[in-house]
């Protein structure tokens, strides 16, 4: 096999310096996001006994959003490191001894940026909401399973977002004395219940109690009176209402790239925005890698050589990212409010890249 051109060789030497490096970064990031994240979960499954595994899935189902997230920022710090390393130690000086412009110098951080942002795409509209829709099935699934568990007497325990129980004592059979729930998932007329007694129970649609010589108080929306119903034996689910009773896509960071663009009918405007925003985001969020890119390249090799490399060059490439990453925030933040700003979502993507390149093409290479 004949020897690789002077100019290819080069290029896949820096290349391989990026890559390494974009791994490194990125595998330390998720690792740390990972790590603060995951506290959350600790003290559930440390305190009530389940599996490691449990932990293990619920975590791991987020790395894919983690990734999404950070790999345009760990981009932008590796293409920054490597190239400002390669100024510092004058190699790019002699990369341009040998002939090669700006652009030809920007080929290898501009083809890593290239496959970062197609595997953006893979996480954007694949990977990540299949596995934050399956967190969600898990999550509900597990804290059903242990709502049980979290009953303490004498504490008022939240064991969904729409039931608080009390209860003032409790066996180890699962007997229950002295209960009070407060029970608000009809939001227009909550329920308090009290019962004397009661019995814990687990089934294969989550915990439920059954209550025995009790009452049930609830204020009347229309008439404004209390309403008491006395009762020797009521069943209560304490199970959170089942995901598959939710159209899909509730949430829009779950919901499939088609479903985005056609929410249904009868979903609230402000609703409808945000899922409009979010299609509109997973398209175009992964482009930010070049804009960012190029905005490294820009600040790396302008300007003329310095040992240590150009610190209000490396500042103000910081700034101008953090500013982008701070108007991408701001601009979908007002595209939900108003969905005629759309195209600001693709402004913000586009613009910042195409003056990038434009600097990159014309500034010239610095003196040595």
């Amino acid at each position: 096999m004949p020897d690789l051109p002077l100019f290819h060789r080069l290029d896949r030497y820096v290349l391989s310096q990026l890559a390494l490096a974009l791994v490194l970064v990125t595998t330390g990031l998720v690792a740390l996001i990972w790590l603060t994240q995951s506290l959350r979960f600790i003290q559930i499954i440390v305190s009530h006994g389940l599996s490691p595994f449990v932990f293990i899935k619920l975590t791991a189902l987020l790395v894919p959003s983690f990734l999404s997230t950070i790999l345009p920022i760990t981009c932008f710090i590796v293409v920054l490191f490597i190239y400002l390393r390669l100024s510092g130690d004058r190699e790019l000086t002699i990369m341009r001894g040998l002939g090669l412009s700006d652009a030809k110098l920007a080929r290898p951080a501009l083809a890593l940026a290239l496959a970062v942002t197609l595997f953006g795409y893979a996480l954007s509209l694949g990977a990540v909401p299949w596995s934050l829709s399956i967190f969600r099935d898990y999550q509900y699934e597990i804290r059903n399973q242990i709502a049980a568990f979290l009953l303490e007497p004498g504490v008022f325990t939240p064991v969904s977002h729409d039931i608080t129980v009390y209860v003032q004592s409790r066996s180890a059979n699962g007997s229950l004395k002295g209960i009070l729930i407060e029970d608000n998932r009809d939001h227009s007329a909550p329920a308090t219940i009290l019962a004397r007694t009661g019995q814990l129970m687990v089934t294969p649609q989550g915990p439920v109690v059954v209550l025995e010589n009790g009452s049930r108080q609830q204020i009347d929306p229309k008439t404004g009176q209390l309403n008491l119903l006395t009762f020797e034996r009521n069943t209560l689910s304490l199970a959170e209402a089942a995901r598959n009773g939710v159209p899909i896509g509730t949430d829009p960071a779950e919901a499939p790239l088609s479903a985005l663009f056609h929410p249904p009918a009868d979903m609230p405007h402000g609703d409808r925005a945000k899922w409009l925003v979010e299609a509109q985001r997973r398209l175009s969020a992964p482009l930010s890698t070049l804009s960012y890119t190029l905005v490294a390249l820009v600040a790396a090799l302008g300007g003329s050589f310095r040992r240590h490399g150009g610190l209000a060059r490396i500042i103000g490439a910081v700034g101008i990212v953090t500013a982008l990453v701070a108007l991408g925030l701001g601009v979908n933040n007002l595209a939900a409010r108003d969905t005629a700003l759309l195209p600001l979502i693709w402004i913000w993507t586009v613009v910042p890249a195409g003056i990038a390149a434009l600097l990159l093409l014309r500034q010239g290479a610095p003196r040595a």
